[in-house]
Protein backbone atom coordinates (compact mmCIF):
# COMPACT_ATOMS: atom_id res chain seq x y z
CA UNK A 1 0.00 0.00 0.00
CA UNK A 2 1.36 3.47 -1.01
CA UNK A 3 1.37 6.02 1.65
CA UNK A 4 -0.24 9.36 1.26
CA UNK A 5 2.46 11.90 1.16
CA UNK A 6 2.14 13.96 4.67
CA UNK A 7 2.42 17.73 4.33
CA UNK A 8 5.25 19.23 5.88
CA UNK A 9 4.53 20.83 9.02
CA UNK A 10 6.13 23.62 11.34
CA UNK A 11 7.21 23.34 15.13
CA UNK A 12 8.10 26.20 16.29
CA UNK A 13 9.99 28.06 13.25
CA UNK A 14 11.30 24.78 11.92
CA UNK A 15 9.59 23.19 8.94
CA UNK A 16 9.79 19.55 9.46
CA UNK A 17 9.45 17.36 6.20
CA UNK A 18 8.52 13.52 6.61
CA UNK A 19 10.69 11.34 4.69
CA UNK A 20 11.29 7.45 4.46
CA UNK A 21 14.26 7.67 5.90
CA UNK A 22 12.67 9.76 8.90
CA UNK A 23 12.02 13.46 9.75
CA UNK A 24 14.46 16.25 7.96
CA UNK A 25 14.31 19.67 9.27
CA UNK A 26 14.71 23.32 7.87
CA UNK A 27 14.95 25.89 10.00
CA UNK A 28 15.77 30.01 9.37
CA UNK A 29 19.78 29.04 9.43
CA UNK A 30 19.07 26.69 6.52
CA UNK A 31 17.04 29.14 4.19
CA UNK A 32 20.06 31.35 4.85
CA UNK A 33 22.62 29.32 4.11
CA UNK A 34 20.74 28.18 1.24
CA UNK A 35 20.25 31.23 -0.36
CA UNK A 36 23.55 32.93 0.25
CA UNK A 37 24.82 29.31 -2.01
CA UNK A 38 22.09 29.68 -4.30
CA UNK A 39 23.49 33.13 -4.94
CA UNK A 40 27.41 32.71 -5.14
CA UNK A 41 26.40 29.86 -7.30
CA UNK A 42 25.13 32.31 -9.75
CA UNK A 43 27.98 32.44 -12.05
CA UNK A 44 28.22 28.77 -12.24
CA UNK A 45 31.25 28.76 -9.41
CA UNK A 46 31.94 29.62 -5.47
CA UNK A 47 35.18 31.69 -5.69
CA UNK A 48 37.24 31.24 -2.48
CA UNK A 49 36.35 34.79 -1.20
CA UNK A 50 32.82 33.83 -1.64
CA UNK A 51 33.40 30.90 0.53
CA UNK A 52 34.62 32.88 3.13
CA UNK A 53 32.21 35.66 2.97
CA UNK A 54 29.48 33.00 2.95
CA UNK A 55 31.35 31.05 6.39
CA UNK A 56 31.39 34.57 7.96
CA UNK A 57 28.64 36.05 7.66
CA UNK A 58 26.87 33.12 8.98
CA UNK A 59 28.69 32.33 12.29
CA UNK A 60 28.18 36.51 12.91
CA UNK A 61 24.75 36.39 12.05
CA UNK A 62 23.72 33.22 13.68
CA UNK A 63 26.65 33.31 16.54
CA UNK A 64 27.97 29.90 15.79
CA UNK A 65 31.21 28.66 15.42
CA UNK A 66 33.36 28.31 12.68
CA UNK A 67 32.83 24.22 12.08
CA UNK A 68 28.94 24.49 12.63
CA UNK A 69 28.81 27.24 9.97
CA UNK A 70 30.68 25.23 7.68
CA UNK A 71 28.70 21.92 8.01
CA UNK A 72 25.18 24.45 7.74
CA UNK A 73 26.73 25.90 4.11
CA UNK A 74 27.79 22.10 3.47
CA UNK A 75 24.45 20.95 4.40
CA UNK A 76 22.63 23.57 1.87
CA UNK A 77 25.10 23.24 -1.00
CA UNK A 78 24.30 19.21 -1.22
CA UNK A 79 20.37 19.86 -0.71
CA UNK A 80 20.64 22.25 -3.61
CA UNK A 81 22.99 19.59 -5.12
CA UNK A 82 20.40 17.11 -5.00
CA UNK A 83 17.03 18.95 -5.12
CA UNK A 84 17.56 21.71 -7.58
CA UNK A 85 13.91 23.20 -7.11
CA UNK A 86 14.04 23.56 -3.51
CA UNK A 87 12.59 27.11 -3.91
CA UNK A 88 9.16 25.80 -2.70
CA UNK A 89 11.27 24.69 0.72
CA UNK A 90 12.69 28.33 0.96
CA UNK A 91 9.32 29.48 0.18
CA UNK A 92 7.83 27.66 3.00
CA UNK A 93 10.76 28.94 5.53
CA UNK A 94 10.40 32.45 4.75
CA UNK A 95 6.89 33.14 6.15
CA UNK A 96 8.90 32.83 9.43
CA UNK A 97 11.33 35.92 8.81
CA UNK A 98 10.40 39.33 9.78
CA UNK A 99 10.76 42.69 7.47
CA UNK A 100 13.81 43.07 9.29
CA UNK A 101 15.18 39.74 8.47
CA UNK A 102 14.33 39.98 4.78
CA UNK A 103 16.79 42.97 4.71
CA UNK A 104 19.52 41.49 6.54
CA UNK A 105 19.24 38.33 4.18
CA UNK A 106 19.40 40.88 1.29
CA UNK A 107 22.09 42.75 2.49
CA UNK A 108 24.54 39.22 3.00
CA UNK A 109 23.89 38.28 -0.49
CA UNK A 110 24.98 41.88 -1.77
CA UNK A 111 28.04 41.46 0.16
CA UNK A 112 28.68 37.96 -1.09
CA UNK A 113 28.18 38.96 -4.57
CA UNK A 114 30.44 41.61 -4.02
CA UNK A 115 33.08 39.18 -2.42
CA UNK A 116 35.54 38.13 -5.30
CA UNK A 117 35.25 41.64 -6.59
CA UNK A 118 33.27 40.87 -9.52
CA UNK A 119 29.42 41.97 -9.58
CA UNK A 120 28.58 39.27 -12.01
CA UNK A 121 25.23 39.54 -13.54
CA UNK A 122 24.19 36.62 -13.59
CA UNK A 123 24.99 36.66 -9.75
CA UNK A 124 22.71 39.83 -9.52
CA UNK A 125 19.84 38.05 -11.25
CA UNK A 126 20.17 34.95 -9.10
CA UNK A 127 19.76 37.86 -6.16
CA UNK A 128 16.55 39.01 -7.74
CA UNK A 129 15.61 35.12 -7.85
CA UNK A 130 16.21 34.61 -4.29
CA UNK A 131 14.32 37.73 -3.21
CA UNK A 132 11.21 36.50 -5.22
CA UNK A 133 11.42 32.90 -3.59
CA UNK A 134 11.39 34.57 -0.12
CA UNK A 135 9.10 37.74 -1.07
CA UNK A 136 11.65 40.56 -0.32
CA UNK A 137 9.83 43.70 -1.62
CA UNK A 138 11.30 46.31 -3.96
CA UNK A 139 11.08 48.71 -0.94
CA UNK A 140 13.14 46.32 1.17
CA UNK A 141 15.41 45.63 -1.45
CA UNK A 142 16.28 49.31 -2.24
CA UNK A 143 16.40 49.41 1.65
CA UNK A 144 19.36 46.55 1.65
CA UNK A 145 21.38 48.53 -1.31
CA UNK A 146 21.01 51.51 0.80
CA UNK A 147 22.38 49.77 3.69
CA UNK A 148 24.99 48.13 2.10
CA UNK A 149 26.95 51.24 -0.05
CA UNK A 150 26.49 53.16 3.16
CA UNK A 151 28.20 50.40 4.85
CA UNK A 152 30.70 50.12 1.69
CA UNK A 153 31.24 54.07 2.62
CA UNK A 154 31.89 53.67 6.22
CA UNK A 155 34.04 50.99 7.04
Amino acid sequence: MIEDPVEPRFEGSTLVIETTSGPETYDSQFLVAALLVFVAKGDGNISEKETQKMLQLVSEHFHLHSGESLALLNRAMGDLADNPDLSSLLKELSHVLTLQEKEDIAVMLLQVIAADGNRDVDEMEMMNVAAEIIDISADTRHSAFERYFAEQKGG
